[in-house]
């Protein structure tokens, strides 16, 4: 088991150098704190659901680790808590909401049983060890009941604030914890690590209140359904686009089962309210005159199985659209996501529906995430002595870790996943790495890499099938078919499989050699490598799958 460090490590897991994925570990002698542990999704279709950080560090320091704290409930943060438990039973502490969120994910695992969580709460500090102190802090961001930490561990003060903003005047009026941060600044913060997703927007113009009137006001001149498309936790929204049907006199529908479980979950908090008789089902919506229908949809970042884009396909089982009907996009486009979400856009106006969005009309939307300004508000407050930027691509880092740098903060470190840093003698610096990486799930269960990477094979080179039967010193007792399926053939079909044929047989005569015998095993790889060559066409590689039989043995493939 590894020895525990007599200085304390910042170990990113996650959500450096990406969007997504976040997952932090704090590491001291008196043990581990994980911040976050989230989840990010595919852009390759290979039938991937989701992807994790890879937990093996975590795993050789299980006896070190003193549990999870989490800043707020998005998918990024929370996703793969469950993956995270089923290997490392551990305390989690989360905020109301966040914890709910947590509770019906674990509900989706049923081999985790008894799971220890526990609700934290603005300023109410708590320990984990015998010499870790944490205190949440108020945050406002497009969640309920987000919350920056300030975590004390043996030698250090670490304050990471979470995904936030410093919006004056928040809808349900929790604005962040200004005056705390600025006590906390006054004592002496050594290492902030701070959100640097919108360090290319040098303002926020706009606030979930002035969001609100103008969806309401856009909605009001609408004739036909409108279907408003946004990430489902935000709940300042939701009751936005709810007051909207009311005020327009509307009734309203939910597409999608993740909006559905953001609003019972927030309905139960009581952080959601609007009428018993406002809602309908999809099926009622589509018997309703259009102008009284007022949707809410999931799918805002063109995932190909959510609402938005079923209802651009068409094949919507409840719901469709029609001509001069409208999708108001109330979202902002995650990096990486900005051809498929064009394309979305594209799909719905050549189906003659209107569309609103923001790179068009700026007011139905604004992040959740501080502005290079609120950035360097934070920086001021907080007076850190050292700083790592946090959650976003390089370039975000890069031009967040400038930006403490401008406001002289000299010892500031740019770090991505699996790199560490070192506190120690009141200095931060570079720590090597650790190992790191990315487990994809499908359908609950871990694809192992060389699954995934048959899976990008046959998607991008198509698949060879083979099946030999072999005589009793291992070489062709008959003539065996070629299968292709998606294969680039450079020559027909009959010929490729004639070159094959006599090649296969040259391959097992040398394989074997001056020996009696060639086992099937050794059979069935000189045959998959030599019809890899003859079905190789440029770079394109497509997968071989070669099955032997042999005189009274069994398949090998």
């Amino acid at each position: 088991m590894p020895a525990v460090v007599s200085q304390t490590r910042i170990v990113p897991l996650g959500g450096l150098g990406e969007v997504g994925m976040n997952c932090l570990a704090i590491e001291s002698r008196d043990g581990i704190v994980i911040v976050d542990c989230g989840v990010t999704f595919p852009h390759d279709q290979y039938g991937i659901d989701l992807i994790h950080p890879d937990f093996s560090w975590l795993w050789e320091r299980r006896d070190q680790v003193r549990g999870l704290i989490v800043t707020h409930g998005h998918e990024d943060h929370i996703g793969a808590i469950p993956y995270l438990l089923r290997m490392i039973p551990m305390p989690v502490y989360a905020p109301a909401y966040a914890r709910v969120l947590i509770e019906h994910r674990l509900s989706e695992h049923p081999d985790i049983v008894n799971a220890d969580l526990h609700t934290t709460a603005p300023r109410k500090k708590f320990s984990l060890g015998s010499s870790i102190t944490v205190e949440p802090l108020r945050v406002t961001h497009s969640i309920p009941d987000a919350t920056a930490f300030c975590i004390d561990v043996p030698g250090a003060r670490v304050f990471h604030t979470g995904d936030f903003k410093l919006e004056e005047d928040p809808p349900d009026g929790e604005a962040s914890d200004i005056q705390r941060f600025q006590e906390l600044g006054r004592e002496g913060i050594d290492v902030l690590l701070s959100d640097s997703t919108n360090v290319d927007v040098a303002t926020r113009k706009t606030s979930e209140r002035s969001v609100s009137s103008a969806l309401t006001n856009i909605i009001a001149k609408l004739e036909g359904r409108v279907v408003v498309g946004l990430f489902a936790s935000n709940i300042y929204r939701l009751q936005a686009i709810a007051n909207a049907a009311i005020a327009t006199q509307r009734r309203l529908c939910l597409l999608g089962r993740s909006v559905q479980t953001h609003v019972k979950a927030a309905q139960a908090l009581g952080k959601l309210k609007f009428p018993s008789d406002l809602l309908v089902s999809p099926e009622v919506a589509m018997t309703l005159a259009p102008h009284t229908v007022l949707a809410i949809a999931t799918g805002t970042q063109a995932e190909p199985a959510s609402a938005i884009a079923r209802l651009a396909r068409n094949d919507h089982p409840f719901f469709r659209l029609e001509r001069r009907d409208t999708v108001i996009f109330s979202s902002r486009t995650i990096p990486g996501s900005e051809r498929a979400v064009f394309g979305l856009i594209c799909d719905l106006e050549r189906a003659g529906v209107n569309v609103h969005f923001s790179g068009i009309d700026s007011e139905i939307h604004v992040s959740g995430h501080a502005a290079r300004d609120e950035q360097s508000r934070m920086i001021e407050l907080t007076k850190p002595r050292s700083f790592i930027p946090l959650h976003g691509t390089f370039h975000h880092l890069k031009r967040h870790a400038e930006l403490a740098r401008s406001m002289g903060v000299e010892n500031t470190l740019l770090l991505e996943n699996g790199d560490t840093a070192r506190w120690s003698n009141g200095q931060l610096a570079q720590d090597g790495g650790v190992p790191h990486g990315r487990v994809h799930i499908d359908e609950g269960q871990v694809v192992a890499p060389p699954t995934l990477e048959e899976r990008k094979q046959m998607s991008e080179s198509g698949t060879v099938f083979a099946q030999l039967h072999l005589d009793k010193i291992g070489m062709l007792s008959t003539p065996f078919a070629v299968t292709t399926r998606g294969v680039l053939l450079e020559e027909p079909a009959h010929v490729l499989e004639g070159l094959a044929r006599s090649a296969v047989s040259e391959a097992l005569r040398l394989a074997r050699g001056p020996r009696e015998v060639l086992t099937p095993e050794e059979a069935r790889d000189a045959a998959a490598r030599t019809l890899r060559r003859i079905y190789r066409v440029g770079h394109r590689r497509p997968l071989v799958v070669v099955q032997v039989k042999s005189v009274g043995g069994p398949i090998v493939g």
